[in-house]
């Protein structure tokens, strides 16, 4: 019998700033979402904000000053993925209504797209948005979600 390789290790922190979306986010979805990204063991904490916070955050740290959807600190990759994920829940809520797509897949994009860029993925030149996209692409669709970008 063939044995499948060990899933990657995930030590999860989920904190809400703001819980408007606690009930969609069980630390259970949360996680698999995550672990469907992973290629190595991981430790990662994702943080639900509000706008206030969002936009704090982004204009210290990308010198925007808008509240976006996600944010990646990644602090380590090897041997061990080490980031922090915050995504603002009305930003997240919008999008998702402006697409007429369910926030849960929106969450569940975003919590992906974060979790490669956590392991080094990009999408500034062509080349490299198409990798990702393909691989965020084929992550969702294995969750049951549609590819984003089709």
């Amino acid at each position: 019998m063939k044995r499948l390789p060990p899933r990657p290790a995930l030590q999860l922190s989920l904190q809400f700033s703001d819980a408007r979306h606690r009930a969609l986010l069980r630390r259970h979805r949360v996680a698999r979402w995550i672990r469907a990204a992973l290629e190595a063991d991981a430790q990662i904490a994702v943080r639900i904000v509000d706008a206030v916070e969002g936009r704090e955050l982004n204009r210290t740290y990308r010198r925007k000053d808008y509240a976006t959807n996600v944010l990646t600190f990644d602090y380590e990759r090897t041997p061990v993925v080490v980031a922090d994920l915050v995504l603002c829940a009305p930003v997240l809520q919008a999008e998702a209504q402006a697409a007429g797509m369910p926030l849960e897949a929106h969450y569940a994009h975003l919590l992906v797209h974060g979790t490669l860029h956590a392991q080094g993925y990009d999408h500034e030149r062509v080349r490299d948005a198409k990798v990702m996209e393909a691989r965020e692409g084929a992550i969702l669709q294995a969750l049951g979600f549609a590819d984003p970008y089709a």
